[in-house]
C-alpha cells in the first residue's frame, strides 16, 4: 500500500528527530557509523545530517583516520544551539535551571520566596528568570517548563488543585504572564520522572517516588507518563503507611507523606535538610534514631510499590539525593520485605540530586523541540 505524503513527512521528521537524538548522545560520530546506529540508508543519513548542519544543530568537526579508502568526516552536535529553562515552584522556594539540548544542566540556582498568588510574586518570577540568564542565552531559549505541585489539567492551562500551595483551579498563565517565552506545566513529580526517564530512555516501567517537603510520584508504564483516570496517578505520598498515625497537611491521618517528607528530617536540625545529615554523618544520636525510623517506613513504601508494580523503583527528591551516602541499611531492609527473592536490588538511585523537577519540566521543552525538528 502506498505511503501517503503525509505520512512521508512524518518518517521523514522521525528520521531527523532520532538522527539528532543518536548525535547527541555521542561526542563524535561518522555517518557510516550513524547510519549502522539508527539502522538507516547511508543516503536518508547523509540528508538528515545535511538538514541538521543548516539549522546548526550539527557541526563537522574533522575526520576519523583512513583505513585504505576515503577518510569518514566526523560530526558532532551543538548541544547548546537551543536551551530551555526549568521553572520550579514549592511553597517556599524557586528553584532555576538552564538545560541544553542534550539534557545538561549549565546552570541552576534556588531562591527562598514564599507563595503567594499575589502580584508581587508573579512579578518577582519574572525577575528571577531575568537575573538567571546571561548573555544571549535568551535568542537561543526554546521556552520554559513550569513545575507545579498539584493535579493539573491534561492540557495543563488548569492547576485543579494543590494542597502545597493552598491553591484550586487556578489558570496557569497566571504563573506565566510575567515570563516572555513559550510556557508548559506539569505535575512536580511527574516532572522529576520525565528527568529520570530522559536519562534511561530504553527504559519500560518504573517508579518514580519524590521524597521532597511533600512526597509523590510517578509511573512510567511504557516509556510514558501514567496519570490515571482523573489525572492522580502516582500520588504516593496520600496512601495510607499507618492506619490512624499522623496527621498529614492534606487533612487525613496515617498517609505516607507524614512519615516519609523531608520536613520529618530537617524539623530535627532548625528546618535545615543538609544539617540533618551533617548531625547524622556525626553520629549525632537523635539524628541516627530519627533516621533509622525513617528508613524502616521508606523500607514499607517501597517494598509496597514493588509489589503492586513489579518494576525498579527510584527513590530521589530532596532526601533521595542523600541516600547514595547514608542509604545504606534499606537495601537489607528491602531484601528482608522482598517476599519473592532476598535482594533490593530493584531500588535505583535517581540520576538528578539538585533540582530534578525543574529539570524535567525544562526537557519536557526540549522533547517537544525534537519531536517537533
Amino acid at each position: 500500500m502506498r505511503t501517503t505524503p503525509a505520512n512521508n513527512m512524518d518518517v521523514k521528521r522521525l528520521n531527523r528527530s532520532n538522527t539528532l537524538r543518536c548525535l547527541l548522545r555521542c561526542d563524535k560520530i561518522s555517518q557510516p557509523e550513524l547510519a549502522q546506529k539508527l539502522k538507516l540508508s547511508w543516503p536518508t543519513v547523509l540528508q538528515n545530517v545535511k538538514e541538521l548542519t543548516a539549522l546548526g544543530l550539527v557541526q563537522e568537526v574533522g575526520a576519523y583516520e583512513s583505513t585504505g579508502g576515503r577518510k569518514a568526516k566526523a560530526y558532532a552536535p551543538v548541544r547548546d544551539a537551543k536551551l530551555a529553562v526549568g521553572l520550579d515552584i514549592t511553597q517556599n522556594h524557586v528553584g532555576l535551571v538552564l538545560v541544553d539540548l542534550s539534557g545538561e544542566i549549565l546552570r541552576y540556582t534556588r531562591k527562598k520566596r514564599v507563595f503567594s498568588l499575589q502580584e508581587d510574586y508573579l512579578a518577582s518570577l519574572g525577575n528571577l528568570l531575568t537575573d538567571f540568564l546571561e548573555g544571549g542565552e535568551g535568542e537561543k531559549l526554546l521556552g520554559i517548563g513550569v513545575s507545579l505541585p498539584g493535579i493539573l489539567d491534561e492540557a495543563g492551562e488548569r492547576l485543579l488543585y494543590s494542597h502545597a500551595l493552598d491553591i484550586y483551579d487556578v489558570e496557569t498563565k497566571r504563573f506565566s504572564q510575567n515570563l516572555p517565552y513559550p510556557c508548559i506545566f506539569l505535575n512536580d513529580a511527574n516532572a522529576a520522572g520525565m528527568a529520570e526517564l530522559w536519562n534511561n530512555p530504553e527504559t519500560e516501567n518504573l517508579i518514580y517516588l519524590s521524597l521532597s517537603n511533600t512526597v509523590g510520584g510517578a509511573i512510567i508504564n511504557g516509556g510514558k507518563i501514567y496519570t490515571g483516570n482523573t489525572l492522580r496517578a502516582g500520588e504516593f505520598g496520600h496512601m495510607t503507611l499507618v492506619p490512624n498515625g499522623r496527621p498529614c497537611y492534606c487533612g487525613k491521618v496515617g498517609c505516607l507523606d507524614a512519615y516519609l517528607s523531608a520536613k520529618v528530617l530537617s524539623s530535627h536540625a532548625d528546618g535545615n535538610l543538609a544539617q540533618f545529615f551533617e548531625r547524622l554523618r556525626d553520629h549525632d544520636k537523635t539524628a541516627t534514631e530519627v533516621w533509622t525510623e525513617y528508613l524502616q517506613y521508606l523500607a514499607v513504601a517501597i517494598n509496597n510499590l514493588s509489589m503492586s508494580f513489579d518494576c525498579d523503583v527510584i527513590a530521589g527528591g530532596y532526601v533521595g539525593a542523600f541516600l547514595d551516602k547514608f542509604g545504606g541499611p534499606l537495601r537489607e531492609m528491602l531484601a528482608q520485605r522482598n517476599t519473592f527473592e532476598h535482594s533490593g536490588s530493584y531500588l535505583k538511585e535517581c540520576s538528578f540530586k539538585l533540582e530534578a523537577s525543574a529539570v524535567g519540566a525544562a526537557l519536557l521543552q526540549v522533547e517537544q523541540f525534537l519531536q517537533e525538528l
